[in-house]
């Protein structure tokens, strides 16, 4: 993601959190200079984004040291942000909050994160690889599923699917040898609720009432959906930009993995017991034993390049362990924080995107400053690694959160980027740019380890051999890695060769109805027999499907890209239809191949037949990419 207009505001982050020289003392951790500090910038950021208002909660030692709302809940009645009562939708921090769920029942014996999850539940898994899908892999998502985005997302609470139904109307198929390659996931996260939900046996939004919220004192808090009604005066509108009109309250598919409404006072309770779980302090959340157990890596990789714990991000800076989770729906965005050997916790959650997403970079921004600012640590020098392999790592890459048999691998393709080397050793990697647009340079500073020299974030590459196996970068947070591009699935020659394709079949079915036009003015009829002109037009005709069935694709993937909600079944009648244009489409080829044919032996000049054998090519290049990327399939799998 991109951050344009907002960059003049965190490039003024920046410079207030790196305004302390090595010999300047560090700021005191106090609410007075947190304060002061935020803001001094974050307003500013929020305005430059259009954001329309944020929450940022920080915590230490076991109590509250900063919470408060900036801008607005209501941009139209501006009604301002309340720390302690204004509900955000927190996104994939929900999910901590699941696996801590889990944690309970595994401290109680109940469930075993090493056992084959389908002993937890009442239906299949399916099977793959020879192995188990455990309770392990659901929390670090390596349970080798692809994505799926049917019911990710509703607007008609109508549309809705409750917790049970959507986890066995969802069937992804396994991609991935479990415990092998992270993958993001949310079905594992829905999956891992259900399982709560079944061996607790109780309900899971009245579990988490019952054995999280209640205990904590999170009493503004629910995973619920639609949001109850003694709820609904308190929750922020959620916006794309604060300029805009507010969006719909999004209803999750995958609750447990994504469904949290919650204020930022919550937030801190939450992390503050967590904390003192860890230590010991408090066991109401967890046992020590079992706390410990959920911040330890329990999963790296590509080392040295961060991994996971359970279901927490593994993002160490400066020397400090920090376990932490981002969260985001399509408006909302928030990032929890914990710097567990501190005692300190941030908790943040903005109500708007932004423009080119800025809510996402100032969160980011925000974190790394804030640790920069009061655990800072000299930044180590590059050092040049002798046996640097950026030539070997240089090729395509695709993340690993992907889908292989749904259309959607249509995204992994159009996904794809170049990792490109440099004469010393220094390499560019597609997605990891700085504030101003532009790629990052990552240097050699270890065998197969790359660092950016203005952070200690680091890209690291796992090898067998001279072939690279995975790429994982510290900013993806250890929930993904990037993998290799096979030729046959490159982007670099199969978007060329659609795009012109694409054009000469849309110049075909212009240039079509013109020339009859031209051909009956003149009375110069076409020169062919009728067979000829029979198969000539049915040619033309393919062209024509071919087309609809191109562009019928681009507008299901715009409306999804612009609204998820809209993959919530509404456009199941569409997705016949193109499957059936796609269908004749492909029987067309055929006969586009036989016209081309008949305009090579029938001698109907250069141009002609150059135009109809490129045509016949079109019809063919379509019908394999869409069997190669599954826009031809019977099915509502996706």
């Amino acid at each position: 993601m991109r951050l344009i207009a907002a960059t003049t505001a965190l490039v003024l982050a920046t410079s207030v959190g790196n305004a302390f020289a090595e010999d300047a003392p560090t700021p005191q951790l106090t609410r007075g200079d947190v304060e002061a500090w935020l803001d001094g910038f974050l307003p500013y950021a929020m305005n430059r984004g259009d954001i329309a208002g944020g929450v940022i909660v920080v915590v230490k030692d076991g109590e509250v040291l900063l919470q408060k709302g900036y801008g607005y809940a209501d941009v139209a009645t501006r009604k301002p942000v309340d720390p302690e009562r204004t509900l955000f939708r927190a996104g994939s921090v929900a999910k901590l909050v699941t696996h801590t769920a889990a944690m309970q029942l595994v401290e109680q014996g109940k469930l075993d994160l090493d056992a084959d999850i389908a002993k937890y539940l009442d239906f299949p898994v399916e099977p793959a690889y020879g192995k188990p899908v455990t309770l392990h892999n659901l929390t670090t998502h390596t349970a080798g599923f692809e994505e799926l985005v049917r019911g990710l997302m509703a607007s008609d609470p109508s549309r809705h699917l409750q917790l049970e139904d959507y986890i066995k109307a969802t069937h992804p198929s396994r991609i991935f040898p479990p415990g092998e390659v992270p993958s993001y996931c949310n079905y594992c996260v829905a999956l891992e609720g259900y399982i709560v939900q079944r061996t607790s046996g109780e309900d899971f939004d009245d579990y988490l009432d019952k054995h999280i919220f209640a205990p904590l004192g999170m009493n503004n808090s629910t995973f619920r959906q639609p949001l109850p009604k003694q709820f609904e005066e308190q929750m922020s509108k959620g916006y794309r930009t604060a300029s805009q009109p507010p969006l719909y309250f999004e209803l999750v598919g995958p609750a447990p993995a994504g469904s949290l409404s919650t204020t930022g006072a919550d937030m801190g309770r939450f992390m503050i017991a967590q904390m003192k779980a860890y230590s010991g302090a408090d066991t109401t959340l967890l046992g020590k034993e079992a706390a410990q157990r959920m911040q330890t890596t329990m999963l790296r990789t590509v080392p040295p390049s961060v991994g996971m714990a359970i279901g927490f991000f593994e993002r160490d800076r400066n020397g400090h362990r920090i376990r932490e989770h981002g969260g985001d729906t399509q408006v909302f965005h928030s990032k929890l924080a914990m710097f567990m050997d501190d005692n300190v916790g941030v908790f943040m959650s903005f109500n708007s995107s932004g423009k080119e997403v800025a809510a996402h970079r100032i969160r980011e921004s925000l974190v790394a400053q804030f640790a920069d600012r009061y655990f800072p640590a000299p930044l180590p020098e590059l050092a040049k690694a002798p046996d640097a392999q950026a030539q070997a790592v240089t090729g395509r890459y695709a993340s690993s959160r992907r889908a292989e048999t749904t259309f959607f691998k249509l995204f992994t393709l159009l996904g794809q980027g170049s990792v490109m080397s440099k004469p010393d050793g220094a390499m560019t990697v597609p997605g990891l740019d700085g504030l101003n647009g532009q790629p990052l340079e990552w240097h050699p500073v270890a065998p197969n380890v790359w660092r950016d020299k203005d952070s200690p974030d680091q890209v690291a590459v796992k090898m067998d051999g001279n072939r690279v196996q995975m790429l994982s970068a510290d900013e993806a947070g250890g929930i993904l890695v990037f993998l290799p591009v096979p030729w046959q699935q490159s982007g670099a020659w199969i978007l060329p060769v659609i795009s012109i394709a694409s054009v000469i079949l849309v110049l075909t079915v212009l240039a079509w109805p013109i020339a009859a036009w031209r051909r009956r003015r003149r009375g110069t009829p076409l020169a062919l027999s009728p067979r000829e002109l029979t198969i000539y037009r049915i040619a033309r005709v393919v062209a024509l499907v071919d087309v609809a069935f191109l562009l019928g694709w681009m507008g299901i993937v715009s409306a999804g890209s612009a609204d998820l909600a809209a993959y919530d079944g509404r456009l199941d009648t569409w997705f016949y239809v193109l499957h059936i244009l796609g269908l004749i489409g492909a029987v067309g080829a055929i006969v586009a191949l036989w016209n081309g044919w008949l305009a090579i032996a029938g001698k109907r000049g250069w141009k002609a037949t150059t135009w109809n054998v490129g045509l016949a090519a079109s019809c063919v290049a379509v019908t394999w990419f869409a069997f190669a990327f599954n826009l031809i399939r019977f099915t509502l799998k996706y």
